[in-house]
């Protein structure tokens, strides 16, 4: 392949992307950066291997950007996070099986227990939150 139709490959292939891999304008780009970058995540999953894992990531950084310029992370703890929403939401600590059990839930607002990876990605896509506001 010649370098003048690699260049031309690049830039076709460019109009196609150029709206999903361009920095978020608008809430309604961001929306749907997100909504794409979820489709990946079930996708892709963990799997490092995985042909779409590096535009996974690329779209990752440019959802976390905007979010960052636009709706900076407040000072709390994961567990002041959690109880916000749950009260946001009118949530009762029985209403979030995806955390376990009642006393789960407890010992996690108690500060007695930390959210783990599993729970955080189930409060992120519940909450439509992103993930980083629980650690």
């Amino acid at each position: 392949m010649g370098q003048l139709q690699i260049e031309q490959t690049i830039i076709s292939s460019w109009q196609l992307l150029s709206h999903i891999l361009s920095p978020a304008r608008s809430d309604s780009d961001y929306k749907r950066q997100v909504t794409l970058l979820d489709t990946l995540i079930d996708e892709v999953g963990e799997q490092e291997n995985h042909p779409l894992n590096g535009f996974m990531e690329i779209l990752g950084v440019l959802v976390e950007q905007y979010e960052l310029e636009h709706d900076p992370l407040p000072e709390a703890s994961g567990r002041e996070v959690l109880a916000f929403l749950m009260e946001e939401h009118n949530l009762k600590q029985s209403e979030l099986p995806e955390l376990g059990s009642q006393g789960v839930v407890s010992e996690i607002l108690n500060g007695k227990r930390q959210l783990n990876v599993r729970q955080i990605q189930a409060l992120s896509q519940r909450f439509q939150v992103n993930p980083a506001v629980f650690i």
